[in-house]
């Protein structure tokens, strides 16, 4: 007798096939009007041309109708096809065996963990400057989280730091790649293998970037990356891809949906509901499903990924130029033959000593020239979260003079777009005139 086939596990989704009376999928299908709504909403009008929208807007409603009136509905909104599509070509990108898209980096980062083990009382070493994100898990399940200091050059964590810190305590090192530029994994990956450590890459800057002919975010165990509204390309405003090249990547789908398993069933159901296995011992998985209309926006923004790091890169390249001549400015590291940054923001760094004065100075003198910066991010030790869930930051801040003294002194960052040559040659001049007030004394 033949072997039954076991049915594949997979994400939960309404498939009741032909029927008289079916159960839809979608159960207010999108129509005409919503259609125009969403073009409103992701193509308002420009100022002074208001009576010329209105015209096309007019225009293309009527056509809008027209094709309503030959087209079906959308059979699935959450789930299908264009997510799986989305995962495949991450996946590809990534050369991670596995990927998932969920709502965020930050759920990426809570699956992750889960998959860890981590448990109350064990530790966390994150870099001292970073998102409150890449913490908020381990904070929320009452495990330790230990602040690394960073690298000078990079805001990056700095592995020497982070090899001090490690205790028989620690489950998770948990490196960042701000701006788009790696941390550097090699030694981070070494100190995992010889402590039993998982690795999570906090990547939400960082997709389309390489570490030494490795993607970014899936060097470590996890790697999770953010497509949020005001990242490189983004997945219409929220979205996260988690990376994995280990086991624990063929229960992803079941990882994002509640352990939902349909290639089991219970008596009487449709399907059975599963505990995960994890590097410590099971866990109940969280509810973090997204949409096909976020996968469709993603996947567009992924095919012109190549020509927007292209040009972020120019643009950096040409700050780089500029900067490199001035005493006193420190220009970023760009990429390298082993190298490759997303170009997702530019670090400006300035001497103090040589300058004249602090980095708080000098935002104040841009913000006044109309250029906007962020130094992303404040040390986590400043946050009141910690106080309130009894750190001592005062101590913590004492064990990262690097991270203190950067933020309060050194360091800010600039925006990298697809800028105009004369909007680029401004922001270096803006830079470059505000340095050379301060070492004048104005």
């Amino acid at each position: 007798m033949a072997k039954k086939k076991k049915k594949a596990a997979v994400d939960f989704r309404y498939d009741t096939g032909a029927a008289k009376i079916p159960w839809a999928a979608v159960g207010e299908p999108v129509l005409e009007e919503d259609v125009v709504e969403l073009v409103k909403f992701l193509l308002p009008p420009l100022d002074g041309k208001k009576q010329a929208y209105a015209a096309q807007l007019k225009r293309a409603t009527s056509e809008i109708t027209k094709l309503r009136a030959c087209s079906g509905t959308a059979g699935k909104l959450s789930l299908s096809k264009k997510v799986e599509e989305l995962e495949k070509e991450a996946a590809k990108i990534l050369r991670a065996k596995y990927a998932l898209f969920v709502t965020n980096a930050t759920a990426g980062f809570e699956i992750a963990h889960k998959f860890a083990g981590l448990k109350p009382g064990d530790e966390v070493i994150a870099p001292a400057i970073t998102f409150i994100a890449s913490i908020t898990y381990p904070l929320s399940i009452g495990a330790k989280v230990v602040l690394a200091d960073v690298d000078p050059r990079t805001i990056n964590i700095d592995p020497e730091d982070v090899a001090r810190k490690i205790t028989p305590r620690t489950k998770v090192i948990f490196p960042v790649h701000v701006g788009g530029y790696p941390a550097d994994m090699d030694p981070i990956m070494r100190l995992a293998r010889k402590h039993n450590i998982t690795v999570i890459e906090d990547a939400a800057h960082a997709f389309g970037g390489s570490y030494k002919g490795k993607m970014m975010g899936a060097i470590g165990h996890f790697g999770s990356f953010s497509f949020h509204e005001v990242k490189n390309i983004t997945a219409l405003g929220e979205g996260g891809i988690l990376a994995t090249n280990t086991p624990f990547g063929k229960d992803f789908a079941k990882s994002r949906f509640l352990g939902i398993d349909m290639g089991k069933q219970v008596k009487n159901w449709l399907y059975d509901v599963v505990a995960l296995k994890s590097k410590g011992d099971c866990f109940a998985p969280p509810n973090h499903s997204t949409t096909e209309i976020q996968a469709i926006g993603l996947l567009q923004q992924i095919g012109r990924l190549k020509g927007i790091i292209a040009s972020r890169k120019k643009a950096a390249t040409y700050l780089n130029s500029r900067f490199s001549k001035v005493p006193g400015i420190i220009p970023p590291p760009l990429g390298t033959a082993e190298i490759k940054p997303t170009y997702h923001l530019y670090l400006l760094q300035i001497d103090p000593e040589i300058v004249g004065g602090d980095v708080q100075t000098l935002k104040k003198k841009l913000s006044a020239k109309g250029v906007v910066n962020i130094p992303h991010y404040a040390p986590l030790y400043k946050f009141s979260i910690l106080r309130q869930l009894g750190y001592d930051t005062k101590a913590i801040e004492k064990t990262c003079p690097v991270a203190e003294r950067m933020f309060q002194k050194t360091f800010t960052h600039l925006p990298l777009y697809d800028f105009t040559s004369e909007q680029l040659k401004y922001l270096a001049d803006a830079v470059i005139e505000s340095v050379n007030e301060m070492k004048a004394g104005r």
